[in-house]
């Protein structure tokens, strides 16, 4: 209980301002809240139990694929943010398919999750959290505590969702997926750290 207790406070408080935050607010716009949710909540399960596997096993040797993988992550961004991008020429009945597809959603919002998540501080604070405490309960109580801080996110998104023009939400969520995706290559890079 204790390892739930304290994963679940520091990796919500960690997420707090973090860039998957953003990522559920622009999800919560464009997809139905629930599905955003169950992605975040799918991708958030596997990336926190690697984490805790690396972490009770072999946490040093996460390191050594940091910068690989944060180049990975931000081609990936700047691949999201194309698409967003090429959300504008969609008919309006593609449009529609695509916000009422549960399967397009929750898979497109949890690909974006996982890969956002690899090597990002949530994930380090995991590792961490499951070098001192139990795997079980850092594992279950991590993905809550990053699940409860995008559900914040997720509300604000979609209450701003009704008041905002697509447009705006459109070009604003390719710049944060583009501004991220350049951070991580030349994070990944050494450039910047």
């Amino acid at each position: 209980m204790e390892a739930f207790l304290l994963s679940t406070a520091v990796i919500f408080v960690a997420e707090l301002g973090d860039k998957s935050q953003l990522m559920a607010m622009t999800f919560a716009v464009r997809y139905r809240a629930r599905d955003v949710i169950i992605a975040i909540t799918l991708a958030t399960a596997v990336v926190h139990l690697a984490s805790v596997a690396i972490g009770a096993l072999i946490g040093s040797a996460f390191a050594d694929y940091q910068g690989a993988i944060a180049i990975v992550a931000g081609i990936a961004f700047l691949g999201f943010a194309l698409w967003t991008l090429r959300g504008d020429e969609l008919t309006d009945e593609e449009a529609d398919k695509a916000r009422t597809s549960q399967g397009a959603a929750i898979f497109a919002v949890g690909v974006a999750f996982f890969l956002a998540e690899l090597g990002d501080k949530t994930m380090l604070a995991t590792i961490t959290l499951a070098t001192q405490h139990g795997w079980f309960g850092t594992w279950i109580g991590s993905t809550v505590g990053m699940v409860a801080a995008d559900a914040l996110a997720i509300v604000v998104g979609a209450l701003l969702g009704k008041t905002l023009p697509e447009k705006v939400i459109t070009y604003g969520a390719a710049a944060l997926f583009a501004i991220f995706g350049v951070l991580l290559i030349l994070d990944g890079a050494g450039v910047v750290g």
